[in-house]
């Protein structure tokens, strides 16, 4: 059976027909902004006092897209007879947008937490070059960062959590046991 000649602009005009008479779903961006995830990936964030560079985000970054400047800097010893040490200072930190291709590894495989997901995504600029954002401006998006999900309500206490509860606890014991021998000795 051949189909009627016409019938496919009637279905089409149909469909045009409805979505007519249909609300807009379409959001004007610059002047609405779009409601986001919570843990939506828009740039990478820098919390720099936790950065020991160690290097380990720019070895493993496929694209070669962070570069990571540091020098060697002498602490003096902590306790007195002790030996002096060394430690890495941060002098550049900066990420490459335009290289990007924001797989996440340099956040999953960083040991200290010092790179974390901002959801900003509004960092266009006229010029390429301009895309390789220094640690002033990642530190700027670490504040933009949500806070991390709450736990299971029948989640495991992390241990330094319960370590540092116990410290804790030991302490307050002990200046209990200090305030009631005090108050007996104290009291004829």
């Amino acid at each position: 059976m051949s189909p009627i000649p016409g019938s496919g602009l009637a279905k089409g005009l149909a469909v045009t027909l409805r979505t007519m008479t249909k609300k807009t779903v379409t959001a004007q961006y610059p002047d609405t902004q779009p409601e986001l995830p919570p843990r939506s990936r828009g740039v990478i964030g820098l919390f720099e006092e936790n950065c020991t560079v160690c290097m380990l985000c720019a070895r493993e970054c496929p694209d070669w897209c962070i570069y990571i400047d540091s020098h060697k800097e002498t602490v003096p010893p902590a306790a007195p007879g002790g030996r002096e040490r060394s430690r890495n200072v941060l002098d550049r930190f900066a990420i490459d947008f335009s290289l990007c291709m924001y797989c996440g590894i340099c956040i999953e495989v960083c040991p200290f937490d010092a790179l974390f997901w901002s959801p900003e995504f509004e960092y266009a600029e006229t010029d390429i070059h301009e895309l390789t954002h220094e640690r002033d401006k990642l530190r700027e998006w670490m504040w933009t960062v949500p806070e991390p999900p709450a736990l299971d309500p029948g989640a495991e206490e992390p241990k330094e959590v319960a370590a540092a509860r116990k410290t804790a606890d030991k302490l307050a014991a002990q200046q209990a046991q200090q305030t009631q021998q005090s108050e007996e000795g104290g009291t004829p």
